[in-house]
């Protein structure tokens, strides 16, 4: 998300919305109460309302404890639990008093680790000034022993923490890999000085990190990553050069690392994050020189697919669809963007990525999640959270 995203939003929020109410219904929580769809027949994808009432909602995901519950974290610090349909009145975790909620600044995200049934161990990003500073933190906490819905406060644990130079631009997503470490996403601080960040190797800024937190005092660095052993780079980076990476998600079954970085003026980007890889920010901006004029790309990784700005500001990077329900969806890479509202639907061919609109959601989109069962749900900002269904299409 980006401060720019708010161009053109009323306009096309309206457009959308025109478009896509007859697409949402209302429905529960859980994996729902249609037959899989047979392979390959064409499907028109629809929202389910799970639950709304959440104030600026940005991500949602799972414990993978079995409860079938779903953790909505709001920027204003609070993550709150969807259980059964019903959202539970009071908070998972508050962190409101610490967190910075302006701008794209706050609670970002939450991560479970693999082992939070056995562990009770989850971990958050947020943004706050408490230390005299404007920081990024990434702070473990723990389950209360009492309540499995009420964390420990005063459990945390800062595991990570670096500056600010600004209130957008500050990435923010955690994910937990197949590989049990830990993904980062970091931001380049926003304003043009801080776009160098991200080509700087000595600094954490426009980067995915990867660490390990189940070993090290508070966490060490993986030996598989790619500056292990390079004194001018810090050995928690895995890739760099990218702009705001939003969000990103790991495809359970190949394992690839999908990405939406997003742009400045021009591009909005789709990425394969590979380790070690050079995204090129601000050296270019999609697959042109950023700002025009002549640069060398020599050793950039470009994006497997992008789009230009046109009713669009800021691309909302989503999931591979790996759940059960819809068999013509699998493989399917699900993204939007903040300002049109529009799912697509993105797929390799041939050896070509090609993307298809699915769905004018008429929201503004801030998040993808996924559950224990691998469907997918969207956030919306305007404080609604929807599971992703699908219909088959009349021949």
């Amino acid at each position: 998300m980006d401060s720019k995203v708010w161009r053109h939003a009323v306009s096309w929020l309206i457009l959308a919305l025109v478009v896509a109410l007859p697409a949402i219904v209302l429905g529960g929580c859980g994996g729902g109460d249609g037959e899989d769809d047979p392979p390959g027949v064409d499907l028109q994808l629809t929202l389910t309302l799970i639950a709304d009432g959440f104030l600026r909602p940005n991500y949602v995901t799972h414990a993978g404890d079995g409860t079938r519950r779903l953790f909505v974290t709001e920027q204003r610090g609070t993550i709150r639990i969807i259980e059964n349909g019903q959202v539970l009145p009071g908070p998972f975790l508050d962190l409101s008093g610490i967190v910075i909620n302006q701008s794209e600044a706050g609670l970002l995200s939450v991560a479970f680790h693999p082992d939070y049934e056995r562990n009770g161990r989850f971990f958050v990003n947020f943004v706050s000034e408490r230390s005299g500073r404007l920081t990024s933190y990434v702070s473990e906490f723990r389950v209360s022993a009492g309540d499995p819905n009420v964390a420990d406060p005063g459990s945390e644990r800062v595991v990570l923490q670096y500056d600010q130079p600004a209130l957008n631009h500050n990435g923010g997503l955690l994910l937990f890999g197949p590989d049990r470490l830990l993904y980062i996403g970091t931001g380049d601080g926003g304003g043009v000085v801080a776009r160098q960040n991200a080509q700087d190797l000595t600094d954490l800024l426009g980067k995915v990190l990867r660490i390990d937190v189940d070993s090290g005092n508070p966490y060490s660095i993986p030996p598989g990553n790619p500056f292990v052993g390079n004194q001018a780079a810090r050995g928690e980076i895995y890739a760099y050069g990218f702009r705001n990476p939003w969000r990103f998600s790991i495809d359970a079954t190949t394992r690839r690392i999908y990405l939406g970085d997003v742009g400045e003026n021009a591009v909005e980007e789709i990425n394969l994050v590979e380790a070690g890889g050079n995204y090129g920010w601000p050296i270019l901006e999609g697959d042109v020189c950023f700002g025009g004029g002549n640069c060398d790309p020599s050793g950039t990784v470009l994006p497997i697919y992008q789009y230009s700005h046109n009713g669009v500001c800021s691309v909302t990077g989503g999931y591979v669809y790996r759940g059960a329900r819809y068999p013509s969806l699998r493989g399917d890479y699900l993204f939007s963007d903040f300002c049109a509202g529009t799912i697509w639907r993105l797929r390799q061919t041939a050896g070509a990525w090609e993307a298809e609109a699915a769905l004018h959601t008429g929201h503004q989109v801030t998040s993808f999640g996924e559950d224990w069962e691998g469907e997918l749900y969207l956030v919306a900002i305007a404080g609604g959270v929807y599971r992703i269904d699908a219909e088959p299409v009349a021949p």
